[in-house]
């Protein structure tokens, strides 16, 4: 075990029940939802269990609400709070959008997730020759503030928290959000939400970039500042495990290199002479739940004792909100299957469960047809109903971690530990001794591509041997299933942005454009925090395209080198 690991000495006597006590005065002073916690039949259930005695890894274990958090980060688990049910979505055009968003908002979701198309995500206009055939296709097209006016009308931005999964153009985006929630007459001070943000994990796996690493930092650095100082409740960070489990990563990588993204973040965030109690908390994370039911959960409450050890030992934060990591879950996207669709509904309520019975803080569950196309309505409501049977019948958030102390999962959540310390450990010996060159280091030499490539490689060997068996495509393959409707993105939604966007940059004032771009391009080369001159663009209508493109002739674009 890495020398940041906690020992596995037993605790002093009494130790435990003076921890059980601890806990219940917390538990008892703290706000619980109004209902009864029983099971089915009736029996009465405590809120969290403990062992009878002395148990010599109950240190590592500990109570919920305390450190290391192996148990979760509130005294009350979800009889506080449920998860909130966070649905991805986002197709078409932004008006078209909107009507999905109040469809989740009335069947019962509990907050917004953005996914946006890919013009959008590279930073490019609807009228680039580059966006033709892609615009609305996996997500929503967005051109400038006037799209997020429509893509959120109707919905109060002041109370509905807002997810955006964008990386490379995620600071400009952020500056439309803000403006359409001034245009609402809402403060920004009062926003509440999180920006992916996260780029690391796009040279590490999704391969979603602008410019080189070094310049992304640069605005991640200013918009840190920016939250910290102007948005204490918004969180402009959210670094991504999900892609880089997508891309092929094992539990152990996908746990291991988040983590130290997130570390690298940290670190920035310090060079920036911020304090780490106060930016820390504006950190959130984004993990995948695969199909491996017992691994996911354990890789959730490793993932928790390992960043809470790390933000106090190593990086001296000293407040509990800036040891906690929150997150949020997707399930896996690559566990579904295009052959019999049916069966990725089963396959989805067993990966919501998973990351439930792992504290996830907000959920989204896929839809049945999402390894075809963009979700139907219908496909849609049933993954939102997954999560709300999930919350509502089956009783699994009457107990806080109700697995801890399982010698299965216990021993499962020490060994990814222990695996992602190893991880750590090879990073740090890539660079000058911080995470944070290492990683570039990694970066530069493709030592993460290589290593996510290799298991990814592996798990198709074993899939291509039978070793891994997926029901309907390499076992059980016979059915009656019939043809699945999807849902079609027609060209026309193509056509009418590009004419909106025409009818924009027509009515707007172009000087005031021109000069709103020559202030944010002279700002790109002081040491000023860019996040109010940008602001000052996008509140002139100026472009995704116009804006990115601004620094891209400042800073230059990135390609990765060949490798063979």
């Amino acid at each position: 075990m890495n020398q940041h690991a906690t020992s596995g000495v037993s605790l002093e006597a009494g130790a435990i029940e003076a921890g059980r006590a601890r806990w219940q005065a917390r538990y008892d002073a703290a706000y619980k939802r109004d209902r009864e916690f029983r099971t089915l039949s009736g029996l009465e259930v405590d809120a969290v269990y403990g062992p009878p005695g002395d148990d010599p890894r109950f240190e590592r274990i500990g109570w919920p609400g305390e450190f290391p958090y192996t148990r979760g980060l509130y005294p009350t688990g979800y009889r506080g709070r449920p998860w909130t049910i966070r649905q991805f979505a986002g197709f078409g055009n932004a008006r078209q959008t909107n009507e999905r968003y109040k469809m989740i908002l009335e069947a019962g979701g509990g907050g917004l997730s953005v996914a946006f198309d890919m013009p959008t995500l590279m930073g490019r206009d609807t009228d680039d020759p580059r966006s033709a055939g892609e615009v609305g296709h996996c997500g929503v097209a967005v051109d400038s503030a006037l799209d997020m006016d429509l893509l959120f009308a109707g919905i109060p931005l002041g109370e509905v928290t807002t997810s955006m999964t964008i990386s490379g153009p995620a600071v400009p985006i952020f500056c439309m959000y803000v403006v359409a929630a001034e245009r609402q007459g809402v403060r920004a001070g009062k926003l509440n939400g999180t920006l992916q943000t996260d780029i690391f994990k796009e040279y590490i796996a999704q391969k979603e970039w602008l410019f080189a690493p070094e310049p992304h930092l640069r605005l991640i650095g200013d918009l840190m500042e920016f939250c910290a100082a102007e948005i204490p409740a918004y969180k402009p960070l959210s670094v991504s495990g999900y892609h880089i489990r997508e891309a092929g990563a094992t539990a152990a990588q996908e746990l291991a290199f988040t983590l130290a993204d997130g570390f690298g973040y940290v670190e920035l965030g310090l060079s920036r002479g911020l304090d780490v109690d106060v930016f820390a908390p504006g950190l959130s994370f984004f993990f995948d739940a695969h199909i491996d039911f017992f691994e996911e959960i354990a890789k959730f409450r490793a993932a928790r004792r390992i960043w809470a050890r790390w933000l106090r030992d190593v990086y001296g934060a000293r407040t509990e909100k800036a040891r906690w990591l929150r997150f949020h879950t997707q399930t896996a996207g690559v566990s579904l299957t295009a052959r019999q669709p049916d069966n990725n509904i089963v396959r989805t309520a067993i990966e919501a469960l998973a990351a439930v019975l792992g504290g996830t803080n907000s959920l989204h569950t896929n839809a049945l047809d999402e390894v075809l196309a963009l979700p139907s309505e219908k496909a849609a409501e049933i993954a939102l109903r997954t999560q709300q049977v999930i919350m509502e019948e089956t009783e699994a958030a009457n107990v806080i971690d109700p697995l801890g102390g399982s010698w299965y999962v216990e021993a499962l959540t020490d060994r990814l530990e222990s695996e992602a310390e190893a991880v750590f450990s090879r990073i740090r010996e890539m660079g000058a001794g911080d995470m944070t060159s290492g990683i570039l280091r990694g970066i530069e030499d493709g030592w993460f591509t290589s290593q996510i490539a290799e298991a990814a490689f592996e798990y198709q060997r074993k899939l291509e041997k039978g070793d891994k068996r997926i029901v309907g495509v390499n076992c059980h393959t016979a059915t009656v299933e019939e043809p699945l409707e999807i849902l079609r993105i027609s060209h026309e939604v193509e056509l009418e942005q590009r004419r909106a966007l025409a009818e924009r940059r027509a009515s707007r004032d172009a000087r005031a454009v021109d000069t709103a771009l020559a202030g944010l391009a002279s700002a790109s080369r002081t040491e000023e925090n860019m996040i109010p001159p940008m602001l000052d663009t996008v509140r002139v209508e100026a472009t995704l395209g116009e804006i990115c493109d601004v620094l891209r002739a400042e800073w230059g674009t990135y390609a990765e080198p060949a490798r063979f």
